[in-house]
């Protein structure tokens, strides 16, 4: 039985599936696909999470119990995620990240007195976690004796920015596979007018030391989404698109920014966009392709970052130039660059509606 609202829940598929895209992975591995190359976290109720994974053995669903299953409250569900993550951190013989290292007092046998099935039941009911525990509860937040990383706090600012909205579905949609072609063009046009305002503002990025760790040429996607408007909507496609209200005012905030010269603004963005497209990212490529007989990465340029390199590496890098650029920054401006990434959320979950009422309008006609 799903206790939770149906928001509640695309809340936190939207917040695993974006930021989290590298825990799903190793959540899908611990638990019964070991060979998993990709995984999403599908769906939630009280007692369990399930992911689907994709690797050579082909697609699996995996369910894994909640430690402190019965769950009531959606606070509780980010304290199992992280239990779970950890769990698996420790069958794969991985460092679980510095945030959520398991506390040195975490209790095996759970607290409140729910323990819970302890074990993940993996594909086709086989191959569960036989080290997973209920740990402590409070145990993502005792970590840390001293301050948070900076990247850390950013996370949390934002746990409840991730399509929190009411009609937020468009996106959802196409993460399930059941949007259309002409979704996902759609979506790919706004993706350009967001990127044109970006990319112009990232330019200041350039002069810094951390450089090539913050914005490489590799991560650069305007030339990869003209191949793909070009691929999808043909050579006259400059003359087709239009960027819906929301992605036009996204785009205007970042030009904004980037005229008053702020680099923490422009860093808030620059974190919301790529991270989003280097983690969930990933999965939408390969369900858009597959839906649609994209052959070749044609039409889903967007998305390939192999120039780039190892994408976890990157990503783990990338945190920790956050974290020191947050160590330059009085709490006053910390405050102002997460607000500044929460009203990104914002900008995209508008988009995502902007897009729902655009289709509506088109089907009506």
């Amino acid at each position: 039985m799903k206790n939770f609202d149906a928001a509640v829940i695309d809340a936190v598929l939207a917040h695993m599936n974006d930021d989290h895209n590298d825990d799903n992975l190793l959540i899908a591995r611990a638990n019964g696909y070991p060979g998993a190359t990709a995984s999403v976290m599908a769906d939630l109720n009280q007692d369990a999470g399930v992911w689907r994974a994709e690797g050579p053995e082909g697609v699996r669903e995996i369910t894994v119990a909640w430690p402190n299953a019965p769950l009531t409250e959606r606070p509780q569900i980010r304290r199992d995620v992280v239990l779970v993550y950890q769990a698996a951190c420790k069958t794969l013989g991985v460092p679980a990240r510095e945030e959520h290292k398991p506390a040195a007092d975490a209790n095996p046998h759970g607290d409140h007195g729910h323990g819970g099935s302890a074990h993940g039941h993996g594909a086709h009911g086989h191959g569960g976690n036989p080290h997973a525990h209920g740990g402590n509860p409070h145990a993502a937040a005792a970590e840390h004796t001293g301050p948070k990383p900076f990247s850390q706090v950013i996370r949390e600012s934002s746990w409840g920015d991730h399509s929190d909205s009411e009609g937020a579905t468009f996106m959802e949609d196409i993460m399930r596979g059941v949007a259309t072609k002409q979704d996902y063009i759609d979506l790919v046009i706004q993706h350009y007018f967001m990127y044109v305002a970006l990319e112009a503002a990232a330019t200041q990025l350039a002069t810094r030391d951390d450089a090539e760790q913050l914005h490489p040429a590799a991560l650069v996607r305007l030339p990869a989404l003209e191949e793909d408007l070009e691929f999808l909507l043909g050579a006259d496609w400059r003359e087709q698109i239009e960027a819906v209200p929301a992605t036009a005012a996204y785009a205007a905030r970042i030009t904004e920014i980037a005229e008053e010269g702020w680099a923490a603004g422009v860093i808030a963005h620059h974190y919301t966009r790529y991270l989003g497209d280097l983690s969930g990212g990933q999965m939408i490529a390969k369900r858009v392709a597959k839906q649609h007989g994209f052959a070749d990465g044609r039409g889903i340029s967007f998305y390939n970052f192999a120039e780039l390199g190892d994408l976890v590496e990157f990503k783990t890098n990338y945190r920790a130039v956050l974290d020191s650029f947050g160590d330059t920054l009085d709490e006053e401006e910390q405050k102002r660059m997460c607000d500044e990434v929460r009203q990104a959320y914002a900008f995209n979950t508008q988009v995502f509606i902007d897009l729902g009422k655009q289709k509506a309008a088109r089907a009506a006609n």
